[in-house]
């Protein structure tokens, strides 16, 4: 069965009983994690059924999308019982700024010794993924990602402003994460989406379903989901957490 689920659906910080921006997505039996942020490592644990991810994609280096990739790192160390030199490392593809991150949280181990580093601003291959990415507006390196597989793409756009960058990471996708953070556009220059604007691309994109994410703590989510849905004829799903999508 291909799925995603939902490990955290907040941005910034986590409300009382929810976590910040977090997904599994599962396919062909190979699991990889989209972000880990504040809170969502346990929940990744408690749907992993004592199996740790195959790989991790961060989008980038706020800790409301990294902080929990440490956890994860520990998790990794004190399970996995191989402590040669040329032990496993667990796959991890994320910009240079979430490695520093990692690093100030846990310098021992070194997070090295962890994690497989890759640059995400490559094209690779994920197991059955063709993983493409996409540099999109914010306050530091973001990247939208795209993860593709015979009869399935799904997209995701971490955090990100309005850009037409957009339609092309999610074209055709059968599913796209969108951030959906403000209900109203701020003032000044733009680094994070409104719902409706979501709904926006999502359309532009010719996606086929949308999945809204990254709420600020306290958004009227109902709300949120109407307003994309008044852009987007698709279906419009909202985060929340433990939530399963099947692909």
């Amino acid at each position: 069965m291909s799925r995603l689920t939902v490990l955290g659906s907040c941005g910034a910080f986590p409300e009382a009983g929810r976590a910040c921006t977090g997904f599994l997505l599962e396919h062909d039996g190979f699991r990889v994690v989209l972000d880990l942020g504040y809170g969502a490592a346990s929940r990744l644990f408690a749907h992993s059924r004592d199996r740790l991810p195959d790989a991790v994609v961060v989008t980038h280096e706020h800790p409301d999308h990294c902080a929990d990739v440490s956890a994860l790192g520990r998790a990794w160390h004190f399970t996995v019982q191989d402590r040669s030199p040329g032990r496993p490392r667990l796959p991890l593809h994320c910009t240079p700024g979430t490695v520093r991150r990692l690093e100030a949280l846990e310098p021992r181990p070194d997070p090295s010794e962890l994690f497989e580093v890759h640059d995400l601003g490559e094209p690779t291959t994920l197991g059955p993924f063709r993983l493409t990415t996409f540099a999109l507006p914010h306050h530091l390196p973001s990247f939208g990602v795209r993860l593709t597989a015979p009869g399935l793409t799904v997209a995701y756009t971490g955090d990100t402003g309005p850009s037409p960058v957009l339609a092309d990471l999610g074209r055709d996708a059968d599913l796209l994460v969108s951030d959906a953070t403000h209900r109203t556009p701020p003032d000044g220059p733009r680094f994070l989406l409104t719902a409706a604007e979501a709904g926006h691309w999502a359309a532009a994109a010719g996606a086929r379903r949308l999945l809204l994410t990254h709420f600020w703590p306290g958004t009227d989510r109902v709300a949120a989901a109407a307003e994309a849905g008044a852009e987007f004829d698709g279906e419009v799903l909202v985060a929340e957490e433990d939530l399963t999508v099947v692909l």
